[in-house]
């Protein structure tokens, strides 16, 4: 596995720009509705009849819920740092699923207020959100969960699979022995790229529970951003593995979808510089030089297939190690 720290730096990245935009959506919500709401908005609710019992003025609504979620998030990004030195840091998962569940409850919780005191004159009017609130916490264990699972997934991808490595373009693998190569590029723009266009989709979202938007303008806003978010972040990080089964390559931050190559079905392996001009672009390509997953630009692992004759090509560090195993598991002696 090669640069442990790229994948902490990478978490840390995409924390910043998930504290940042929850930041902005949580202190923009209620001034966007400001011409409907009234002067002081309610706040908090009665148990059991709920009744509003607590109200803040619209700066203060809009400002102190952005405060407490900037300086909870600011104190998760500072533990997170202090393990930067490892890959993915060992407290990586419960401070991802910290920063979203938490964001995603604050989030739904401002959207509820403002849902709540939409259109009313006086805040004592605005009738407890039952619904929204019950929405806000499955959110809420949606987004932990979420947040987990990602972290889990990249560090079963940091853990180095075998101690050897192959040292030459053809290996000889020593008879009973196994070996396994495992490397993993992100690309830190796409994830931004694709971390905006997600916050836009979520901004639809949180739009039509506070009942900015209707459900017209909510389908226009979140189905595009969201299915361009998801399909940027495929191709954002993909992590490459060679065993005696062959390679498989794995998008996105789940590890999911993969495209599978049995060892016995690659012609050649080979490594080989290529830059977005050559492929057509970044993420996912298709060219005259076959198929070319383009994170970075620089080294590649390049196979032939056998079947197809087609050139399949991932940007992806320690290319020539991964290409020497798979030329060894290829070879007729290896199988």
């Amino acid at each position: 596995m090669n640069d442990r720290t790229a994948p902490s730096r990478g978490a840390r990245w995409g924390g910043v720009a998930w504290t940042v935009g929850a930041a902005a959506l949580i202190a923009a919500l209620p001034w966007s509705a400001s011409g409907r709401l009234p002067d002081r908005l309610a706040t908090h609710w009665k148990l059991g009849d709920g009744a509003p019992d607590g109200s803040m003025p619209l700066w203060a609504a809009s400002t102190f819920p952005a405060l407490i979620w900037l300086g909870l998030a600011a104190v998760v990004l500072l533990m997170l740092r202090r393990g930067a030195g490892s890959s993915p840091a060992p407290g990586e998962a419960w401070t991802a699923t910290a920063l979203l569940s938490t964001g995603a409850l604050l989030i739904g919780a401002q959207a509820s207020v403002v849902r709540a005191n939409l259109d009313r004159a006086d805040w004592h009017d605005a009738h407890q959100p039952t619904p929204w609130l019950v929405a806000t916490l499955v959110a809420t264990v949606v987004g932990g969960i979420a947040g987990w699972l990602v972290t889990v997934r990249r560090r079963q991808a940091a853990a180095p699979a075998a101690q050897e490595r192959p040292q030459g373009p053809v290996l000889q693998i020593p008879e009973g022995q196994r070996m396994v190569w495992l490397s993993r590029t992100v690309n830190p723009w796409l994830q931004l790229l694709a971390a905006m266009t997600g916050l836009v989709a979520v901004a639809a979202g949180i739009a039509l529970v506070s009942g900015l938007a209707e459900p017209a303008q909510f389908g226009a806003l979140f189905i595009p951003f969201a299915l361009a978010s998801l399909a940027v972040a495929g191709c954002a990080a993909v992590q490459a593995r060679v065993s005696e089964r062959g390679l498989e390559v794995a998008f996105g931050p789940f590890g999911w979808p993969v495209r599978r190559w049995d060892a016995a079905d690659i012609e050649s392996a080979r490594t080989e510089d290529r830059t977005p001009a050559q492929v057509g672009g970044w993420g996912y390509r298709l060219s005259g030089l076959g198929t070319t997953v383009m994170l970075r630009r620089g080294q590649c692992l390049v196979i032939r297939t056998r079947s197809e004759g087609k050139e399949f090509a991932v940007s992806i560090d320690d290319a020539e190690r991964g290409a020497a195993l798979l030329n060894a598991l290829s070879t007729p002696q290896s199988r």
